[in-house]
């Protein structure tokens, strides 16, 4: 059981759009921890979504693989001097295995790789057990808001009002 993490490249974009989506939207993503199911209704992303993101200079998509198989994946994106994390997916039924975290840590050999010693990201609020995990790895609430803008019903319908905390680490 061989497992790499590695740059996602263009063709991965069907398998990835499928892994994300398994990890926070519809049923299947209940077998898991970070389902969003319950908060929200719809995809998270779409196949042209996870192109576009592959096509950007700014954005690096990681990929955790094992066995062939793509089983996790995290969105790293440049925003001025900070790394933008976001994404962090992982197959339900391999979630509490490590996988999550180690993606986390590459994101961050990332930021360093590229001089960045800022991470950032946006966790919906009411996720306290997903946002309880990102302080467990070193990341802090910053006390800022964003308000939860679904700009297109394909990301997502929302069963509540929902807004966004931010959060931060800062790399060594």
């Amino acid at each position: 059981m061989s497992a790499q993490i590695l740059k996602a490249i263009l063709t991965d974009a069907p398998t990835i759009n499928q892994l994300v989506n398994s990890a926070y939207r519809g049923e299947g993503s209940k077998q898991g921890w970070t389902t969003e199911a319950d908060l929200l209704d719809g995809t998270r992303i779409d196949e042209a979504a996870v192109a576009d993101l592959l096509a950007k200079p700014d954005t690096t998509i990681l990929k955790y693989v094992e066995d062939n198989l793509i089983l996790g994946c995290v969105e790293l994106r440049k925003e001025k001097d900070k790394l933008y994390l976001g994404m962090l997916s992982v197959a339900p039924n391999t979630q509490g295995k490590g996988i999550g975290k180690k993606l986390l840590l590459a994101g961050e050999e990332h930021a360093r790789s590229l001089g960045i010693r800022t991470m950032m990201m946006t966790v919906i609020s009411v996720r306290k057990e997903l946002i309880d995990w990102y302080v467990r790895h070193g990341y802090q609430l910053t006390g800022e808001r964003k308000p939860f803008v679904v700009p297109d019903t394909r990301w997502g319908i929302p069963k509540q009002t929902l807004e966004f905390v931010v959060l931060e680490k800062q790399l060594t």
